[in-house]
């Protein structure tokens, strides 16, 4: 089953988390500090919560589409590929408390995309370097602007793999 994801920077985790199980009629499937999200069965949605600073208002960290296998993250890159998007791969990378392949594509307006699949849950919260600058909570610590690995839109097609612990992430979808 595939399902849109909703990744968002809230100030208040507890507060989200509680407006969020009534809006949806569900309690988190996964917590951890500073972190929720919900599998949400009507409509297929993941809704991601990450925790940002008091007081900011929520908003959009990234969106992605989650799938069942490795195997439809491939489909989904040589796709993405053949149409002529500059990808940015992540594979066996450790990513909001899950180990996940993805791969990560950005919109006109610079809005970050992934299709990513959940392998294993993992300990550690992670970070994307696929991410746009400029953004915070689990993705802080990237590499800025002008780095061919943090800028998937200065990337061709043709170098567009990065699979090392260095470029390891967070696409938040776990």
């Amino acid at each position: 089953m595939s399902r849109v994801q909703l990744a968002l920077n809230v100030a208040d985790l507890e507060a989200s988390v509680v407006f969020y199980s009534k809006l949806f009629g569900t309690e988190p499937a996964k917590r951890r500090p500073g972190y929720a999200n919900f599998a949400i069965a009507t409509p297929p949605l993941k809704l991601v919560l990450i925790e940002g600073e008091p007081d900011q208002a929520t908003r959009l960290d990234h969106l992605g589409v989650e799938v069942d296998s490795t195997d439809e993250v491939t489909a989904a890159t040589t796709r993405l590929k053949d149409a002529g998007l500059a990808t940015f791969e992540e594979n066996d990378t450790s990513c909001c408390y899950a180990l996940q392949d993805k791969v990560w594509v950005h919109g006109p307006g610079k809005e970050p995309w992934e299709v990513y699949t959940v392998k294993a849950d993992a300990d550690q919260l992670g970070k994307s370097p696929a991410l746009t600058p400029g953004g915070d909570a689990c993705c802080a610590d990237r590499p800025e602007d002008g780095e061919a690995a943090a800028d998937p839109a200065a990337v061709t097609p043709a170098t567009t793999t990065a699979t090392t612990a260095a470029t390891a992430g967070c696409g938040c979808g776990g």
